[in-house]
């Protein structure tokens, strides 16, 4: 890694705006070169306190938390964790499962507005099915809690789960891509179900208890569902009207989601 182009990245604060596209394809190209635990470790190295990770604690989460745990210094990372408020009981049982066992350091990231006070002025935003009202609940519910968890701990870099199999959006993205004004680094981004499957039965890592009830991912409890004839994975995501829940998405906060 060349220190003319690190130098391109604030280590604190988001993005220097002075990144130009020929510094990020060179990193991109570097870190392609990398395996995943070898770029998160190039981001700790590089970012110390100003990186982060998420978690969702779905269907296949345990897996970059568990490469974690194996970092050098990764028991130091922050491991943002949007609750919405809305999850299934199971994904909180199996959040305290994998946090007890890998030893993360979880950060919970929620709404300043509570469900009951977002439904009693807004209603049930995520079954009206304007596209409006599912926008204002993301909103409300995931992007905003993580930007102000992001920006609280000056984060510059943060590490995801996201793979490029899981929807069209992720076809598109790289393993380090701007989003509202940080970096955000996707180790995993060439990894197929086969690997997530060998990695975690290589290691022994628990599986979420909704993928015995045939669910390939998990949300919240009224926007997933199992696959079934006509959709699975992030298609059964509310009812097939959005895949995307706006936290990788590009753009300013609320912008594409």
């Amino acid at each position: 890694m060349s220190q003319g182009t690190t130098d391109m990245i604030s280590t604190a604060g988001g993005v220097d705006s002075g990144l130009a596209a020929a510094g990020l394809e060179t990193l991109r190209a570097e870190l392609e070169l990398l395996e995943p635990l070898q770029r998160l470790q190039w981001a700790l190295n590089r970012f110390g306190s100003g990186f982060a990770m998420t978690t969702s604690f779905g269907i296949q989460s345990s897996v970059l938390l568990h490469m974690l745990s194996r970092l050098s210094g990764g028991d130091t990372v922050p491991v943002i964790w949007v609750d919405t408020g809305y999850l299934p009981a199971e994904t909180y049982r199996y959040a305290s499962t994998l946090c007890e066992r890998l030893g993360t350091q979880l950060v919970v990231a929620q709404s300043s507005v509570s469900p009951a006070r977002m439904e009693a002025v807004h209603g049930r935003l995520w079954e009206t099915g304007r596209e409006q009202d599912l926008d204002l609940y993301l909103r409300l519910r995931k992007v905003e809690p993580l930007e102000e968890a992001l920006s609280g701990r000056e984060v510059s870099c943060w590490a995801s789960g996201v793979r490029r199999g899981q929807t069209e959006l992720r076809k598109t993205m790289t393993v380090l891509d701007p989003i509202r004004e940080r970096l955000s680094l996707r180790p995993l981004l060439r990894w197929t179900n086969r690997d997530v499957f060998y990695y975690m039965q290589e290691h022994d890592l628990p599986q979420h208890p909704l993928f015995d009830q045939g669910y390939s991912t998990v949300g919240d409890w009224h926007s997933s569902a199992p696959d079934g004839l006509e959709s699975e994975g992030r298609g059964t995501r509310f009812g097939g009207q959005r895949q995307e829940c706006g936290i990788h998405v590009p753009g300013v906060m609320g912008d594409g989601i």
